[in-house]
């Protein structure tokens, strides 16, 4: 599915759209959830939230 047809399904409330999109960014947000090279759970999960009203907010 194309990006922006996947955000805009997430945006409608479609978990599987929301799912996708936080499977492709998993990677980002681990790597951005280490401190020290040890993997912070907290910061995770705050940045997962953080990617999901972002998904929310952002315009076509």
């Amino acid at each position: 599915m194309e990006f922006e047809n996947l955000l805009k399904e997430a945006q409608q409330g479609n978990l599987k759209a929301q799912e996708e999109i936080m499977r492709m960014y998993k990677p980002l947000l681990v790597k951005n959830s280490m401190e020290r090279n040890v993997f912070d759970e907290d910061l995770f999960q705050e940045l997962s939230i953080t990617l999901l009203n972002c998904i929310m907010k952002f315009r076509i």
